[in-house]
């Protein structure tokens, strides 16, 4: 079994936001996002994978493929299908999240 402390050592960008991947393999990835104040992902899509947003830390502004902006903070979940387009914002703090994907492109 595998533990992995989720609030330990996250490391912040100071130019843009930082992806940390916390575990990589053939079935899926775990990638831990940490944004400081006015940073943001830029609307993007996973085509090949749903995408499961947890928050860890401060406040967030998410949106999905309706382009409805959500403001949320920790314990919410997001689920995003494959293919849609999202978009996450770190307004005035610190913004920390976990975004789980199924399987790693090109991986055997």
């Amino acid at each position: 079994m595998l533990s992995i402390a989720l609030h330990d050592n996250v490391v912040f960008h100071d130019k843009d936001p930082n992806a940390e991947p916390l575990f990589v393999d053939k079935t899926g990835r775990i990638l831990r996002f940490s944004l400081k104040a006015g940073q943001s992902v830029q609307e993007h899509v996973s085509p090949h994978s749903p995408v499961y947003i947890v928050v860890l830390e401060g406040v967030g502004v998410f949106s999905g493929g309706d382009k409805q902006e959500q403001r949320s903070g920790p314990g919410t979940l997001f689920v995003i299908a494959a293919g849609e387009a999202h978009a996450i914002r770190a307004e005035d703090e610190e913004l920390v999240f976990l975004a789980f994907l199924h399987g790693v492109p090109g991986a055997r």
